[in-house]
């Protein structure tokens, strides 16, 4: 099995992985995209995993504070290669695990309707679709979910 690592968006194995999303993203949404795309930036984010199996970046995800109570969950992908495996579902539990050590109660997180595998991994990790929080208001592609930790 594989290890997840702490790290930030400086993380040259995260920023690759994150640019393999984002031609994903860019395919699933077409023309929607740009409107996505400028809130997906990763410049700054402090609190990133990346999964690992012999030695090869396979996987990552990251969290940004949301407001007082939650952090919000972004940038999660796997490598098609190797998806069906569970990793997902490793990377999501290690992210929530590093909110409740910094003290968050809940997590959120926006997804696409054209995203119907991440739709499934959230449901399955026990995330409840709520309305759509801003700037994902009355985007009707965008699906916004939460779980109390």
């Amino acid at each position: 099995m594989g290890r997840i690592i702490r790290t930030d968006s400086s993380n040259t194995d995260f920023r690759a992985l994150v640019a393999l999303l984002d031609e994903d993203l860019a395919l699933r949404d077409g023309e929607d995209n740009a409107f996505y795309a400028q809130f997906n930036g990763i410049a700054v984010l402090k609190h990133c995993v990346v999964y690992y199996e012999n030695g090869i970046a396979l996987g990552c995800g990251a969290l940004k504070r949301f407001d007082a109570n939650s952090m919000e969950v972004k940038g999660m992908f796997v490598n098609p290669e190797v998806r069906g495996k569970g990793i997902a579902s490793l990377l999501l539990v290690a992210l929530e695990n590093w909110a409740k050590e910094l003290g968050y109660e809940q997590c959120v997180l926006e997804t696409g309707l054209r995203q119907p595998e991440a739709i499934a991994l959230y449901k399955k990790n026990k995330y409840n679709i709520i309305p759509n929080y801003p700037p994902y208001e009355g985007v009707a592609n965008s699906v916004c979910f939460r779980k109390v930790l």
